[in-house]
């Protein structure tokens, strides 16, 4: 399965094939202040955990594209680098173009009765199927806040099926 070809985020010439990071879908400035969105919301987070969250969600972005059937959903700590490319809406506008033009529409909901785990395995197999390595640390599972907690507090779907949600652990705000 390969991306769609589209223009370079800079407006460049069509790329037929994805590029080597996800991160490279955005410019430098428009990744740099996703990264920042996603700090503002977590405030304790490193910088570095914050480019990994938004790399990751550009990743999904990318599935979700080309695989609109699939069913896939981020992690919750994915979905927080979802969040802040969604709140730069011209700039998700045109990577979504870019990326062949199907829009991924973010679909909250909050029924724990519906998390099933292996959503998070059959996105992580979509996104190596683009050719790009997910960062294991951040695709746990939904109790596992080992490495941050973060203020998503949802898992999406973009199929319009059954929502797909990683409940916080007890207590946890």
């Amino acid at each position: 399965m390969s991306m769609p070809p589209g223009p370079t985020p800079d407006g460049g010439p069509l790329d037929p094939k994805p590029p080597a990071l996800a991160r490279m879908l955005i410019t430098d400035d428009q990744f740099a202040s996703c990264r920042s969105t996603v700090m503002d919301a977590n405030p304790d987070m490193s910088e570095e955990l914050a480019a990994r969250i938004v790399e990751e969600g550009l990743a999904f972005v990318a599935a979700c594209s080309v695989n609109p059937d699939a069913g896939l959903a981020p992690s919750r700590i994915v979905d927080e680098g979802w969040h802040a490319l969604l709140l730069h809406t011209a700039m998700y506008q045109a990577l979504c173009e870019r990326l062949g033009g199907r829009f991924v529409h973010h679909l909250p909901g909050y029924g724990p009765q519906n998390y099933d785990p292996a959503v998070l395995l059959r996105t992580r197999a979509a996104i190596a199927a683009l050719g790009w390595t997910t960062d294991d640390e951040l695709w746990v599972a939904p109790d596992n806040e080992s490495l941050v907690s973060v203020a998503a507090k949802c898992q999406h779907s973009d199929d319009g099926g059954p929502i797909v949600i990683i409940p916080k652990k007890p207590g946890v705000a």
